[in-house]
């Protein structure tokens, strides 16, 4: 038997003992160490999220070690090495993945939401679905997943050296499209109501980092730009408001992102997507590609990624790491961690 943390209802998470799941052909079995929340497993807790039928076991930022491997896998999936899970499934036969992006696979099933997740003692999953990595801080690898989809999201953006940037949320994702495009070379407008998420945008090369607004904050951006606007608008927030605003803010030709998904409906002056002639796209998980990219900048910075880091949970305190969050919205990431 192990050890598990659901969510059981809206506003309710428990620990239960479940049966360890048996090790198959191509399979590895991972001691999960640290567990990233997310903002979809948030939603979950708060009764929010239509992909997930409850009960579920949340989280889908998994940091581990390998225990075992079963028949089949490469000897590199030794005991004792340290992996990344990437979380996402992808069938291999809908159009996204006959185009090759199996990120954005049609029957995708992302662990911790449309199937059970990693808040476990363990975890056993096919060996393609894990990076193995021994050089990044263990607790940096449960950074590796929502980083990538930042950095997926520049990707989309076709963000390069000395464009300007607006990314607007400076959660966990928008951190990511933040890092992701600095990394490029781009100038990049931060734009959070959090003023902490702005000193710490600052802190992770942010150009400017204003409050959100409405008509002041697109005047201000405008004053920035010298009326240009910005090359390229990510949306990371997720409501009505900043999914206009990303509109308002890119330039003629420019480029706009949505990271975020609204779940109530947005109204636009659709106008503008014709006098810009805008490039509106939508971005969704990460690549294999996406996830080196992210490793390789994390081994870059060090302890630096220390910052996003906003709380830790013990495993055995994981109960309360859902309800803390919703009483101090401002943590940018919080860990379980099980050593």
């Amino acid at each position: 038997m192990m050890k598990v943390l659901r969510i059981e209802k809206e506003n309710r998470t428990r620990f239960h003992e479940t049966a360890r799941v048996g090790l198959g052909e191509g399979q590895v079995r991972v001691s999960v160490h640290h567990v990233g929340l997310c903002g979809s497993d948030y939603n979950t807790f708060k009764g929010l999220n239509p992909l997930v039928e409850l009960p579920r076991i949340p989280g889908h930022e998994i940091g581990g070690e390998i225990i075992a491997s079963g028949a089949g896998v490469d000897e590199t999936y030794r005991p004792g090495r340290h992996v990344i899970v990437m979380p996402y499934t992808n069938c291999g036969k809908c159009s996204s993945c006959r185009k090759g992006r199996f990120n954005a696979c049609r029957h995708n099933k992302t662990l911790g939401v449309q199937q059970d997740g990693g808040l476990a003692e363990e975890i056993v999953l096919p060996a393609d679905k894990l990076i193995l990595n021994d050089t990044l801080k263990p607790r940096h690898l449960a950074l590796v997943e929502p980083l990538s989809v930042g950095f997926h999201a520049v990707g989309r953006g076709r963000v390069d050296a000395g464009e300007t940037v607006a990314v607007l949320g400076c959660g966990m994702i928008g951190m990511g499209v933040l890092i992701g495009a600095v990394a490029k070379g781009a100038r990049v407008i931060a734009i959070d109501p959090s003023e902490e998420k702005r000193n710490l945008a600052l802190k992770f090369g942010a150009w400017q980092a204003l409050p959100a607004g409405g008509e002041e904050l697109v005047a201000r951006v405008m004053e920035l730009t010298d009326d240009d606007g910005v090359d390229a608008a990510f949306e990371a927030v997720g409501s009505p408001a900043t999914f206009t605003q990303a509109v308002d803010l890119a330039g003629f030709a420019g480029r706009v992102v949505y990271v975020g998904y609204s779940k109530a409906p947005v109204i636009y002056q659709t106008q503008y997507f014709n006098l810009k002639e805008l490039d509106i796209m939508g971005s969704r998980n990460a690549t294999l590609q996406d996830f080196r990219n992210v490793i390789s900048h994390l081994e870059t910075i060090g302890d630096t990624a220390d910052l996003l880091i906003s709380k830790v949970f013990p495993f055995d305190e994981a109960e309360a790491a859902l309800p803390y969050w919703d009483g101090h919205r401002d943590a940018l990431k919080i860990i379980i961690e099980r050593v």
